[in-house]
């Protein structure tokens, strides 16, 4: 369809958010009814300047939003993000250049604030290439056969002098935040997790008007500390006077292997509970190793996550932390020709890497290039997750210098991979 000048686009107030509200509900194709619940919600959590709303006459007919988030890159650092959500077009507006014009509009501001990068998690693998967003982590999913795992049914707590205990929404709210900013700290592709991510999701923020309260259980140490939390639910299924219950899990953090092993045993060692449902995952988890028979864990999705588009290059590549190994004397570099149509990051940079793992990148020599990428295969490396070895034999990076994507791949690439925890 030919793009329509008359369709506004505009930064949406308290007083429009009702119809803003509407319209999102349009495009994920939902019922539009917008209850006075869910208004108070979104009300509440209301940022002003950054929810967008495309507006054919007065009625809003495209949303998105943005909000400002802190992304792990590992070692303890992060980076200013700008997290884009609620992103939809009405079906009757399709194909009219609307999300390609709120997307440059919310992500020139994310330049000016001076965000490295922005973040989303894409509902649909083809739309954000272009606008610069790679996939820089990926997510599994696992279903566990219980009584194939091989753990032992009579098992009645950790062995490591630990304990696990059930609490309830005001508890969680409590331990929560530090336990996940210990493990944002270790984890590359974390996100951070504010206030009223723990309000909504213990229920004392609620979008519908009713809230099914999960179960939530804690492991502490033997010291006492808290070194893991998980959220489930149970349904209630029965079959010839046999129990076939189902554990969903909604999300599970730890700080420590130990605790992530005692959490999954517990689950699996829960009274009629015959499979567990294990919920987005790192994909090389230890889950399926913590079982006498990994098999009895079936991968059941593994999917691209969280989608980055850099914005500034420089700060990027000296934020996250490099292997120092192999490096003597000196530094390891390489030159790299970042290519971005938008305008945002394009140029040449020497990246080098020194034997403490520091990284400098210097933007602008007139070195050769020795390895030539789009921006957003630049995100999709940056975090560790992608191998530049595998995007040359796809097309996707070209090699200046014969043996430059190994060598990109020696300093980008982690010993376990990148995983984010959330959906947003």
């Amino acid at each position: 369809m030919t793009p329509r000048a008359d369709i506004d686009i505009r930064t949406v107030t308290e007083d429009g958010l009702r119809d803003w509200s509407r319209a999102l509900s349009t495009g994920f194709l939902r019922s539009p009814e917008v209850t006075d619940t869910e208004l108070a919600a979104r009300r509440d959590g209301f940022l002003p300047g950054r929810t967008l709303g495309a507006y054919d006459g007065e009625r809003c007919v495209a949303t998105f939003r943005s909000f400002p988030q802190d992304l792990s890159v590992g070692a303890g650092t992060t980076v200013p993000a700008d997290a884009i959500s609620n992103v939809t077009v009405s079906p009757t507006h399709r194909r009219r250049g609307i999300l390609t014009r709120m997307m440059a509009q919310d992500l020139a501001a994310a330049k000016e604030r001076g965000d490295v990068v922005a973040t989303l998690i894409a509902a649909e693998y083809p739309i954000y290439g272009r606008y610069g967003f790679g996939p820089a982590t990926s997510t599994s999913v696992w279903t566990i056969d219980v009584p194939r795992t091989g753990l032992d049914p009579r098992w009645a707590g950790p062995a490591d002098g630990g304990r696990i205990d059930l609490v309830d929404g005001a508890d969680v709210r409590k331990l929560g935040p530090d336990l996940h900013a210990r493990l944002a700290r270790q984890q590359p592709g974390a996100v951070s997790r504010d206030e009223r991510w723990w309000q909504v999701n213990t229920g004392l923020v609620r979008f519908g008007d009713s809230w099914d309260e999960p179960f939530y259980a804690v492991y502490r140490s033997a010291d006492g500390e808290v070194e893991g939390l998980v959220s489930y639910e149970a349904d209630d299924k029965w079959e010839a006077k046999q129990p076939h219950d189902t554990a969903d899990v909604n999300w599970l953090i730890t700080a420590t292997p130990a605790a992530e092993r005692a959490l999954w045993q517990y689950l699996c060692s829960i009274d009629w509970i015959t499979k567990v449902k294990t919920g987005w995952r790192a994909p090389d988890d230890l889950l399926p190793f913590f079982l006498p028979d990994p098999r009895a864990a079936k991968l059941v999705t593994h999917a691209d996550w969280l989608w980055v588009r850099i914005l500034d290059v420089v700060r990027a590549l000296e934020a996250r932390p490099y292997d120092g190994a192999g490096v003597a004397g000196g530094s390891r570099g390489l030159v790299l020709e970042v290519v971005d149509a938008d305008g945002f990051t394009g140029g040449r940079y020497r990246l080098e890497v020194s034997e403490q793992g520091v990284g400098s990148c210097v933007p602008g020599v007139r070195d050769a290039a020795e390895l030539t990428l789009d921006v957003r295969e630049l995100a999709a490396l940056w975090l560790g997750d992608e191998s530049a070895v595998r995007l040359a034999a796809l097309g996707r990076v070209r090699e200046e210098r014969a043996g430059a994507a190994r060598a990109a791949d020696a300093l980008l690439r982690t010993s376990r991979r990148p995983w984010c925890p959330d959906i947003f």
